[in-house]
């Protein structure tokens, strides 16, 4: 049986090392598996990303930005997710539908109910199985996301990244409330602490979910 597993929360909260250290013990335990992100995945979705986060290419429509992503997670789904999953592959995959609805969404204001039809039309309803949620409060998303550390990992701050505390403090709040929605698919990870402490938390949220 398939599995497939998204990682979400703010930029900085750790979620894409987990990813990868989730990834290593599947290979460790000669779990076939695929690992991805969004907006990427694909040669379309870099593209997009690459416009999505440009400094240069202004806008505050989450209902733009949506429409984007979107069009990016459609190839995403149809090149990469679901025949990976037809194929008997665990999929892990750095953020999904729940980040669109929390940052356009909750972030940016744009209906939530408009971007639960485009998800139905984008992605034909596919649910995670499992949803790890990486939660920080918001002055500590902050730090992260606007640290020296990744200014010089990605050349400068993106144009999230460079939001302001309010919009982080909307996107936690939409993140807990899609959590609270739907508790038997969320994990919400205490992501405040140590790399090893998250992981702990990690480990127990996935406990028996690989077969």
């Amino acid at each position: 049986m398939t599995t497939f597993v998204t990682f979400e929360g703010p930029d900085g909260s750790g979620k894409s090392t987990h990813l990868r250290r989730v990834a290593e013990a599947l290979r460790e335990r000669g779990l076939d598996h695929v690992s991805t992100h969004e907006p990427g995945g694909t040669d379309l979705g870099r593209a997009v990303r690459e416009l999505f986060l440009s400094p240069r290419c202004r806008t505050e429509d989450g209902m733009v930005e949506a429409l984007l992503v979107f069009a990016a997670r459609r190839q995403h789904v149809r090149e990469v997710i679901e025949p990976a999953l037809a194929g008997g592959r665990h999929v892990l995959c750095d953020r999904f539908t729940d980040s669109t609805l929390a940052y356009q969404g909750y972030g940016r204001g744009a209906s939530v109910d408009a971007l639960l039809e485009l998800d139905r039309l984008a992605t034909g309803g596919l649910r995670p199985d499992r949803t790890l949620l990486f939660d920080l409060p918001p002055d500590q998303a902050l730090a992260r996301g606007q640290s020296e550390k990744r200014r010089n990992s990605a050349g400068g701050l993106d144009r999230l990244d460079s939001e302001r505390l309010d919009f982080y403090s909307r996107v936690r709040d939409g993140f807990l409330a899609l959590a609270e929605r739907e508790p038997g698919r969320f994990r919400v990870i205490d992501a405040s602490g140590s790399v090893e402490e998250t992981h702990a938390q990690v480990r127990r949220a996935l406990e028996g979910l690989f077969r």
